[in-house]
């Protein structure tokens, strides 16, 4: 794809059809296995994997049993929280309709999905008496790296594209169903932005700092980051075109309205993070 990108100059976009991607791994008879549902599984799969590595240090806030009821819980709060979320925000016509279920047919909300990973934790937490907070942190540091899949694989899937480019830059993509126009690849600056870069951030505060340690700081990064990520990345996404006019109302995407209270709500677990002393690491409140 380096080659494609440098090849194509600044004034002729890329194709990308001409990429030949397609947006399944392989099929048998009418199954497909579709990159996006691997996505899931991989970054529910990675979050999972990386927790269980981060409780065996000192100080962990939950035992593997504990993290083995968060994948559960975890896994229903991504996938009905997501899909809930998507039709509360943007499209609550489908409300009480058989196509408010049909998860297959496309349509989840981050927003609705993080929701849902909170109230998972929530229930896991006030069920084995677990600080909430503290296994928040924990958990927050993976979902960078676990969300980075699904980016990708909307732009394997060709959809979810970026607004028009003003400029001519060299990454610039024309997409199957965005008509013949040079568009910003908008799901990679997400992948990058909100997925990559925000997972080494965490990785980096978790491994390489004494961040666990303050109660509300990890979570209170990784909101704050998402939300910025998401505010910054919504100027170069195409809104959702039943969505349109709230853009030109508010001069902001429904997505970007949407990110504007994590950003605050971080910045104030940060906050309230550095007011505090720090837990002793020497011991863990998981029994």
């Amino acid at each position: 794809m380096l080659s494609l990108l440098a090849a194509s100059g600044a004034a002729e976009p890329i194709y990308w059809e001409n990429l030949g991607l397609r947006p399944y791994l392989f099929e048998i008879g009418g199954f497909q296995l579709r990159f996006y549902s691997l996505a899931y599984l991989v970054g529910i799969l990675f979050a999972y994997w990386h927790l269980s590595k981060m409780i065996k240090g000192p100080g962990a806030p939950l035992a593997q049993r504990h993290a083995d009821d968060l994948f559960f819980y975890g896994t229903l709060g991504v996938i009905l929280g997501g899909r809930m979320g998507y039709v509360a925000f943007y499209r609550p016509d489908l409300f009480g309709t058989l196509d408010m279920l049909k998860l297959w047919e496309g349509g989840m909300s981050f927003h609705g999905g993080l929701i849902g990973v909170v109230l998972a934790i929530l229930w896991v937490s006030w069920r084995n008496q677990l600080a909430f907070l503290r296994v928040s942190d924990y958990v927050a540091v993976s979902v960078p790296f676990a969300y980075f899949p699904g980016r990708i694989a909307n732009f394997i899937n060709g959809e979810l594209w970026g607004r028009a480019v003003e400029s001519n830059v060299p990454w610039a993509m024309v997409f199957p169903d965005g008509g013949d126009v040079a568009r910003h690849p908008s799901q990679l600056y997400q992948a990058g932005l909100e997925g990559l870069l925000l997972g080494i951030v965490m990785m980096l505060l978790f491994w390489k700092t004494k961040a666990r340690y303050r109660v509300g700081l990890l979570v209170g990064v990784f909101t704050a980051g998402m939300g910025l990520g998401r505010l910054v990345n919504e100027f170069f996404r195409q809104p959702d075109a039943h969505l349109a006019n709230v853009v030109i109302e508010t001069g902001l995407s429904r997505g970007q309205w949407l990110s504007l209270p994590m950003i605050a709500l971080g910045i104030a677990f940060v906050v309230y993070s550095l007011t505090r002393k720090p837990v002793n690491g020497a011991k863990s409140t998981a029994a």
